[in-house]
């Protein structure tokens, strides 16, 4: 594990494997698996789950109970609520057709690609293949379904744009 005066906490499971930038602090039960690249300055809550290969910029801010998966990306400054989750699978199955169980190399991983200043909030879920723009904001509970342009503010099942945010958080007024 790759760590200059980072805080892990003790109940905290971080693979030797991940890299973990400084000054970043891993809390209560957080897991960090192999391959995850954790940036300067994150701030990951109780319970977060970073899958294998997940990348993190610096100053990202990832709430308690999130659950990042393999082939997510988040640019630096992005803001994840608690309990959101960022999918990889859009055809998930415990099984293949024949009945065997799936391994890794079963999975087709989408990819999900958050940029610069954007924010997930509480209890939101982005499914695979997705890109969320610079400065966007994702309303709790939303489903994000498709791209995000940047600064739009998305909300509902499945997410639509509903307005324009500034880089400050706050909705523009048109």
């Amino acid at each position: 594990m790759t760590t200059t005066t980072a805080f892990i906490h003790p109940s905290a499971d971080v693979s030797p494997e991940a890299a973990v930038g400084a000054g970043a602090k891993i809390w209560h039960e957080a897991q960090v698996r192999e391959g995850a690249r954790i940036g300067r300055e994150c701030i990951l809550g109780k319970g977060v789950y970073i899958d294998k290969g997940v990348v993190l910029g610096d100053r990202c801010k990832v709430q308690n109970r999130a659950s990042i998966f393999h082939g997510v990306t988040l640019e630096d400054g992005v803001f994840v609520g608690p309990h959101a989750v960022f999918a990889n699978d859009r055809f998930p199955r415990a099984i293949n057709p024949d009945g065997t169980l799936k391994s890794d190399e079963d999975w087709e991983e989408g990819p999900v690609l958050v940029r610069h200043g954007a924010s997930v909030g509480a209890g939101a879920v982005v499914l695979p293949g997705v890109t969320i723009g610079a400065w966007a904001l994702v309303a709790a509970g939303a489903v994000v379904t498709a791209d995000v342009p940047s600064h739009a503010i998305v909300k509902g099942n499945p997410a639509r744009i509903a307005g324009w945010a500034c880089t400050c958080g706050r909705p523009l007024r048109m």
